[in-house]
């Protein structure tokens, strides 16, 4: 790996140890403001993977992710989105 390889990989670290520590932060904000969420790098992490040919599952991605099971961390630390949350949401996302 080259170095601009590693100071990316350390920042991506450094990104999620950040948004662990924020779990007061939730998913539907991060997409309202910013259009992308803890769950978006579960993705990204498979679809960046299969392009090397290598097989993540999602679980394992989310569990790199959010430091534990998504399952756990929803059950400890995701509140229900509130209507004015979804609602930007929808509005964010038609098409």
């Amino acid at each position: 790996m080259d170095k601009q390889d590693q100071i990316q990989a350390a920042v991506f670290r450094r990104l999620l140890a950040h948004l662990d520590a924020r779990k007061d932060v939730q998913n539907i904000e991060l997409m309202n403001l910013a259009g992308f969420c803890r769950n978006c790098f579960s993705k990204w992490t498979v679809a960046e993977a299969e392009k090397l040919g290598v097989s993540v599952d999602i679980d394992e991605a989310r569990e790199q992710v959010y430091g534990m099971p998504y399952s756990e961390w929803k059950e400890k630390h995701q509140l229900p989105a509130t209507p004015e949350q979804l609602a930007k949401f929808e509005q964010l996302n038609k098409k």
